[in-house]
């Protein structure tokens, strides 16, 4: 059956989303989160061969960095969102896989996307957006979380320059108005595009790492997918045992669901 075309946008802006394979981890440390960042920013300041400064491909607006996901509101300039999006997996999936000695896919083949034709829709997304980490029980309140673009926007940001173009949001709501909406939790049952389904989760993913480290001296549960089969099989096996769901053991070791599922 052949793919369903994008919604294309009226505005040229979008909410995009893309996650880990198999929902896993694509964050293991501060380091790849600044990495990640580093991508995006190589999209907006861009240079020819002379070091003259380029058309950047594209504007964005905010962004959130989750542990398997991440979250833009952008809009596209010549380039379309589709093949933007392509450049960011590329680059973000060499540093990934280089630096992890891993191999293939990174990311869902498919990023999500949703056009945004509105400025009501535009300031929902920008609530949604930084309320994510709050949603996800990481934090308390968006200020708290690191790795989102609320921090250029209440300018507190330790990554400069700025990445997000703040100016042209603030230029159409005050600052005080913005903090008071981020800061308002939207209400449950939006229709807002989300990337997660319900999956049930046994235990969490600092307990499971904790108990491949302590158990199996497995510091980076990536690493199992390289190893010899019998023993990886042996550590999925033990892991599931613990307590670990299938969903999680595969979006956290990079190891098929169909092959843990058999095991």
């Amino acid at each position: 059956m052949p793919r369903q075309e994008r919604t294309k946008s009226g505005t040229g802006i979008y909410h995009v989303m893309l996650r880990g394979i198999n929902r896993q981890d694509i964050f293991e440390d501060a380091e790849d989160y600044l990495q990640m960042v580093s991508c995006l920013r190589g999209l907006t300041e861009r240079y020819d061969e002379n070091g003259v400064a380029v058309e950047p491909l594209c504007t964005f607006y905010s962004y959130c960095l989750m542990s398997n996901h991440l979250h833009l509101l952008l809009r596209e300039h010549k380039e379309s969102v589709s093949s933007v999006m392509k450049r960011l997996g590329i680059a973000y999936a060499y540093y990934f896989n280089k630096k992890y000695q891993r191999n293939g896919h990174l990311f869902q083949d498919r990023f999500r996307s949703e056009p945004v034709n509105t400025m009501e829709y535009f300031v929902t997304l920008l609530r949604y957006i930084h309320q994510n980490p709050v949603k996800a029980g990481l934090v308390s309140s968006p200020g708290n979380y690191s790795w989102s673009s609320w921090h250029e926007y209440a300018g507190t940001s330790a990554i400069q320059p700025c990445l997000c173009k703040t100016s042209a949001v603030i230029s159409r709501i005050s600052a005080a108005d913005l903090l008071a909406l981020i800061e308002d939790p939207l209400k449950d049952g939006m229709n807002i595009l989300d990337i997660e389904s319900a999956e049930v989760v046994y235990h969490t993913d600092s307990e499971l790492k904790g108990f491949l480290s302590n158990t199996h001296g497995v510091v980076n549960p990536l690493a199992i997918q390289s190893l010899e089969k019998s023993r990886r099989n042996y550590i999925l096996k033990s892991a599931k045992e613990f307590g670990a769901g299938i969903r999680q053991l595969s979006r956290l070791t990079g190891v098929s669901y169909g092959v843990i599922q058999k095991l």
